[in-house]
């Protein structure tokens, strides 16, 4: 393994997967880029508007390095993409740029939640080219 791609969207839920990530990434080795998805919504007939403000993007890439760096990890990438849809971007990142890993947290979806809210985690899972760790 020489390329880890850990996904996060500054919850408590993707700092569990960047702690992991971090400790992988040490061990083996292996390079690890963080990354944050701006989703898009709207369009078509109206303006495109993006999730999270640049600023916001930034503040949560920069902790997410912070943590890893923090777990012994020297040189971390920091990655922001925007996207209509998280997992593919995810998905596509990786296979675009050669990842041999993706690593991205769950939250505790269960039940009507997980239906009408999905999972990026089980998209990317699905979807991946790659091993994906699910952290929990």
């Amino acid at each position: 393994m020489k390329k880890i791609l850990c996904a996060t969207d500054g919850t408590a839920h993707s700092a569990h997967a960047l702690e992991l990530a971090a400790e992988m990434a040490k061990k083996l080795g292996a390079h690890l880029s963080i990354c944050v998805v701006n989703v898009a919504n709207g369009g078509s007939r109206g303006p495109l508007i993006y999730s999270m403000e640049d600023d916001q993007v930034k503040k949560v890439l920069d902790a997410a390095a912070a943590i890893a760096k923090k777990h012994g990890v020297a040189s971390v990438d920091e990655l922001a993409l925007r996207s209509r849809e998280a997992a593919s971007a995810i998905v596509q990142y990786a296979e675009e740029n050669g990842y041999d890993q993706i690593v991205v947290g769950t939250g505790d979806k269960r039940g009507v939640s997980r239906l009408v809210l999905g999972s990026v985690a089980s998209d990317v899972a699905g979807r991946a080219h790659c091993s994906v760790l699910v952290a929990r």
